[in-house]
């Protein structure tokens, strides 16, 4: 079903999502959209950034503004990440390949998924930018350090650990609709390890392969091993917990992301982007914090700098560009966000990324 409106009226996220929704299949959508159990955590994701207000300054000379961060050695020209999200294929055809080709081309980082519809090794070989891994442990270890090794030998800078997924949240809408991958994708960098995995007989596939195959008895101890397997920077997302983040760090993570997995895990856990200035207190500096969660403005992204974000992810509206216009969408719904983030810096009278700090957001008075 093709979008009736042109193409130049998709001007922010929420358009590219009515977008999408015009073209996915309700199975696809739903599975994009929805949060764990009755969405309590996904609608306070975007709630609590309402709930902040910009307290902007005035006469300030923002004639120029700088966007720059750097994240574990790298710079990208503004603080917005693309966050690992699975099976991209469901939206597009080019999936991946399309995601990481429209990052690339505006030189951020790309942090591909391990269970992608596209290997590791084409993502890399697709696009020249920065790549991180995002890794689940198995219970079989071999499989695990594998993924590790493949990783490293394709370019990926870093690894992107998953850490609050023992098991998969309930999805109500995935149950409902049987999820499962169509005829033809698969999750293509475990294609040994899914062949091997129990059909569900009921609800969704994704939850019987995770309960089947991912390790609910992973610690902090997995972590100091993974740490020993790779000269890759290790960052923990899922962190929410100032005492986790503090640990992580203890453990060799050199970065966290504060992260409730886009309210599809534990409903009821707090919105991001009201833990994330306790987190970057509890690290004090030791290790860049990252965020995401409900991040759908520019004006969002300046709030999380200023509560000590040194940037964020995006899921969800990444998905949202590709199902609507391809690799043309992504790219799109980042420059949006970037130009967002840049009109939002100059009224707010930052013109670096330094400058938006705690006093310039405020939480709203209940009226």
């Amino acid at each position: 079903m093709q979008d009736p409106r042109p193409a130049p009226s998709l001007l922010t996220v929420d358009d590219f999502e009515r977008a999408a929704r015009a073209r996915l299949s309700r199975m696809a959508y739903d599975y994009y959209r929805s949060g764990a159990d009755e969405g309590r955590t996904l609608r306070e994701n975007r709630r609590a950034f309402r709930r902040l207000e910009i307290h902007y300054r005035v006469l300030v000379d923002v004639a120029e503004r700088d966007m720059s961060a750097t994240v574990l050695g790298t710079t990208v020209p503004f603080p917005i990440l693309v966050a690992p999200t699975a099976y991209q294929r469901l939206a597009h055809p080019d999936g991946e390949l399309a995601s990481s080709r429209a990052t690339s081309e505006l030189g951020t980082i790309f942090t591909l998924s391990t269970l992608s519809t596209t290997s590791l090794e084409a993502v890399a070989e697709a696009s020249p930018g920065p790549k991180w891994f995002q890794l689940y442990v198995h219970k079989d270890r071999g499989l695990t350090r594998s993924l590790v090794e493949r990783a490293e030998a394709a370019g990926y800078r870093a690894l992107m650990l998953t850490v609050d997924t023992p098991l998969l949240g309930r999805r109500i809408a995935d149950v409902r609709n049987g999820f499962a991958l169509p005829e033809g994708l698969v999750m293509a960098n475990l294609l040994d390890a899914a062949a091997g995995a129990p059909a569900a007989e009921r609800g969704s596939l994704l939850a019987a392969y995770v309960a089947s195959r991912h390790d609910a008895s992973l610690t902090w101890r997995d972590v100091e091993w993974l740490a020993s397997l790779t000269r890759l920077p290790i960052l923990l997302k899922g962190i929410i917990r100032p005492d986790d983040a503090v640990r992580a760090l203890g453990c060799g993570a050199a970065g966290v992301i504060v992260s409730n997995h886009g309210a599809r895990q534990l409903d009821g856990s707090p919105a991001t982007i009201e833990v994330l200035p306790a987190v970057v207190d509890a690290v004090a500096g030791r290790c860049p914090v990252l965020m995401d969660g409900g991040v759908r403005w520019g004006t969002d992204v300046l709030k999380a700098v200023a509560l000590g974000a040194r940037a964020v992810l995006v899921g969800r509206p990444v998905l949202w560009g590709l199902a609507a216009l391809g690799g043309e969408g992504v790219a799109r719904v980042l420059a949006a966000l970037r130009d967002e983030l840049s009109i939002a810096m100059a009224l707010a009278g930052c013109p670096t990324l330094a400058s938006i700090d705690r006093d310039l957001v405020r939480r709203a008075r209940p009226t």
